[in-house]
């Protein structure tokens, strides 16, 4: 059963404010559960939670802020009480009441252990010399980069060679530090690698210059006041000024043993599915937590059980039933990452493996198979780990193996990838399974040099369309092998790019498609142009989109997004996310009217999902009584300009982001492009907007703005190129109107601008050259057409 909502009275406290405490109250926060549960967390740190599994970044020249999952700021936005740098020091489960190390006393109906764990230090490494540290907080790391900077310290030394092990050796390496890792086992990562992955990834990091030293034992740490070294078992010393421990993790349990809860024979609070303790009141979630016998050392499975427990809290009937170990990441440089169970050929389980070791390359590849080779149990991936989401769905969902299963370790290319080395069974359209070996071949038998006869042909990329960069790159390779010339044809009925399209309808002043596919296409056109061209005749005569109706599709023609089932998505344009209450009452009021289903989006928008095609006239004429316009939320156009609160609500704040994020959006909304545009501002360094990762973005200084351009999320992130610094806002919409102009007038169909950006020969130089130096003496024609396009 549920915990059912909180009757509005109920207090829920949460001790510790780590990364899973902190995913536990952003979940509740975004079900609305604040409204019926007063919370309050408590936090022994003077930071609101920040992102431990990222640490060694903070000596990459990130900043504690940087590494920071949220702000004060937030909790209070949610209505939720952040008390920081006051550890819960006494628990009365009689009193239902928690104590704290102020003094203050606080009364709970839901108390939620979140106190992570702490990291083991074996005694004799517990003597108080100077020198000796833990990796587990951002105030360790100020520690060891300060105890770095001394003259003496030259060599530091990592005990442990696990995942946190080496991650401070990449640490005291960044410092500069000769590093030598020191583990107790017989191979590095000895929980997630075998024996040749360990030894594989070993000679990867040796070859950077980390010492590794396995199956030693250390007996006596050296010194008197401050570290010398270390003695190992067999007489062996090795000289250092610097010790790192990092020899595992202890449930951070103590609390919980004196108020008497059940905890496990190793350590932790013991929790059953509900992730409840002995107590009915009391829950544990993370590293503090065992849960059927075991401590969970990762995030993942840290998140899962906060998400579990919110979901509780909000009324469902969740259950945390255990998640396995499966893990990815960077270590020094080297890919590594384990799924499933990588052992069940060691374990006496009925399994088969699958090895695939590249000594040259510095990759090894494992897979364990059941005996009948019907399921994928688990793996090891150690300096090529592309495969391990595939690898990950197929363990988790029992997907079938093929009958030769190293196949498995062909990854999914991404859509943006070069297919040149990519191997014929690669496959290209996820949709309709089509490999590059099928397009291939249906280039060279059929002689085709078009992506509509590939995608006729072949139907790769007729389903969502993601795969159509690489596709053409296949296209682009097989016609060079075979030296005949690359088609750059928007379509079979225009023989010119959409670059030249967009000149001949400038030049040649045409204002229709009719027009233009007498002067210069054929046929009737298809999908492809007639949306395009639309487009372009929008971009060039600033006349309404809906001038051009019969070339429009589906979504440009009802303004509204279509989704699966037929129903439509409408989402009507809110700027900077600004909204009175009389027009969020007539959205309530529409989609209450219409059935509508009712998200807020990431752009600070309300989607209102579920709407059928016969509604949409009706919906339209409501929504633009009240005000609203198109979001052009479907469109190839300017989507949302994402707006923190600024000076207008946030202490740190040195501009009105708000103000300036609508005067952009209004600048801008409805200007037709190659492909989707967003933007954001941001009031201060704190970038709560997200503006780096942007197609343009705005961060404020306090001489004015920042401006990048470039960025994107999604699939294929790229970080936003910064271009120009303490701008006017007239000199940063001065800039933009040149970048935004200019990538009209030059991208390629459906290409982004981070991608444009990327294409463009000499890229961020060459982009400064054109619209801040004026190199090409663009600037004043690229302004007036955007004044034109505005007007």
């Amino acid at each position: 059963m549920g915990l059912g909502q909180g009757g509005g009275n109920e207090t829920i406290i949460v001790i510790g404010n780590g990364m899973v405490g902190h995913r536990f109250c952003e979940t509740l926060a975004e079900h609305g559960a604040t409204a019926s549960y007063s919370i309050i967390v408590f936090s022994e740190e003077s930071r609101p939670a920040y992102d431990r599994v990222g640490l060694s970044g903070f000596f990459e020249g990130k900043t504690a802020e940087d590494l920071s999952l949220t702000t004060t700021d937030w909790y209070a936005e949610q209505g939720i009480e952040l008390v920081l740098g006051d550890a819960i020091t006494e628990i009365d489960r009689a009193a239902q009441k928690v104590v704290s190390q102020s003094g203050r006393r606080t009364s709970y109906d839901h108390l939620v252990f979140a106190t992570g764990s702490s990291p083991f230090v074996p005694p004799l490494f517990a003597q108080g010399l100077d020198g000796v540290f833990v990796y587990r907080t951002i105030e360790d790391l100020e520690q060891i980069q300060a105890y770095s900077e001394r003259p003496e310290t030259s060599r530091a030394v990592v005990i442990g060679g696990g995942l946190l092990g080496l991650e401070a050796a990449k640490a005291t390496a960044d410092l500069g530090l000769e590093t030598h890792v020191i583990e107790f086992g017989d191979r590095l990562m000895p929980r997630q690698l075998d024996v040749a992955g360990g030894a594989l990834l070993r000679r990867a990091i040796e070859s950077l210059g980390v010492h590794v030293h396995t199956s030693m034992n250390t007996e006596e740490v050296l010194g008197t006041t401050a570290v010398e070294g270390l003695r190992f078992a067999g007489g062996s010393e090795l000289e250092a000024e610097m010790v790192v421990v990092s020899a595992g993790i202890r449930a951070r349990d103590d609390l919980a043993r004196a108020a008497e809860l059940e905890v496990g024979e190793r350590g932790g609070i013991v929790v059953d599915d509900a992730l409840c303790t002995s107590d009915p009141h009391i829950y544990a979630i993370g590293e503090c937590a065992v849960h059927a016998g075991t401590i969970y050392g990762l995030v993942g499975p840290g998140w899962e059980m906060a998400r579990t427990l919110a979901q509780r809290f909000l009324g469902e009937t969740a259950e945390f039933k255990g998640a396995d170990m499966s893990t990815k990441l960077k270590l020094l440089g080297v890919d590594v990452a384990s799924f499933g169970d990588p052992f069940a050929d060691e374990e006496g389980i009925a399994a088969r493996k699958v090895v695939i070791e590249d000594a040259v390359a510095g990759v090894y590849q494992k897979l364990t198979v059941s005996a009948d080779g019907e399921r994928l149990l688990g793996g090891i991936l150690v300096g090529d780990a592309s495969p391990y989401m595939s690898l990950l769905r197929t363990t988790r969902e029992r997907l079938p193996v093929p009958p030769r299963p190293h196949q498995l370790l062909t990854a999914v290319p991404d859509a943006n990838s070069d297919a040149a080395g990519l191997p014929d069974d690669a496959q290209i359209c996820s949709c309709n399974n089509v490999s590059k070996g099928q397009i291939r071949d249906f280039i060279r038998k059929d002689e085709l040099d078009s992506l509509a006869e590939i995608k006729t042909c072949s139907k790769a990329g007729t389903g969502c369309g993601g795969c159509l960069p690489l596709v053409k790159n296949i296209l682009d390779e097989e016609l060079a092998r075979a030296g005949r010339s690359i088609d750059r044809s928007l379509c079979e009925h225009f023989a010119f790019s959409r670059q030249e399209l967009f000149e001949i309808v400038k030049i040649g002043r045409i204002e229709s498609f009719g027009a233009l596919l007498e002067s210069h296409g054929k046929g009737s056109g298809c999908e492809v142009c007639r949306p395009a061209v639309a487009s372009i005749l929008a971009s060039t005569w600033n006349d309404p989109i809906l001038n051009h109706f019969a070339i429009q599709d589906t979504n440009d023609r009802f303004l509204a997004n279509i989704q699966r089932g037929g129903t439509y998505s409408v989402i009507p344009r809110v700027p900077a996310g600004e909204i009175t209450p009389e027009r969020l009452i007539v959205l309530g009021e529409v989609a209450q009217k219409y059935g509508l289903y009712c998200k807020i989006t990431g752009g600070q928008r309300i989607d209102l999902l579920g709407a059928r095609v016969e509604d949409l006239p009706r919906i339209w004429r409501t929504l633009i009584d009240a005000g609203f316009e198109s979001g052009h939320a479907y469109g190839k156009a300017l989507r949302t300009v994402k707006s923190c609160v600024g000076t207008a609500w946030c202490r740190f704040g040195v501009q009105d982001s708000t103000a300036f994020a609508i005067r952009v959006e209004e600048r801008y909304r409805g200007i037709r492009a190659p492909h989707k545009l967003k933007s954001a501002v941001s009031g201060c360094i704190r970038e709560c907007a997200e503006a780096q990762s942007k197609d343009f973005g705005l961060i404020a200084t306090e001489n004015g703005w920042n401006l990048y351009l470039g960025g994107n999320g999604g699939s294929t992130p790229r970080h936003a190129d910064l271009i120009a610094t303490d701008l006017s806002e007239d000199e940063a919409l001065q800039l933009i109107d040149r970048f935004i102009m200019y990538y009209i007038h030059t991208a390629n169909p459906l290409e982004r601008t981070a991608r444009w950006l990327d294409r463009l020969e000499g890229g961020l130089e060459t982009l400064k050259a054109v619209i801040i130096d004026d190199a090409l003496g663009l600037c004043e024609s690229l302004e007036r057409d955007m004044d034109s396009l505005v007007a």
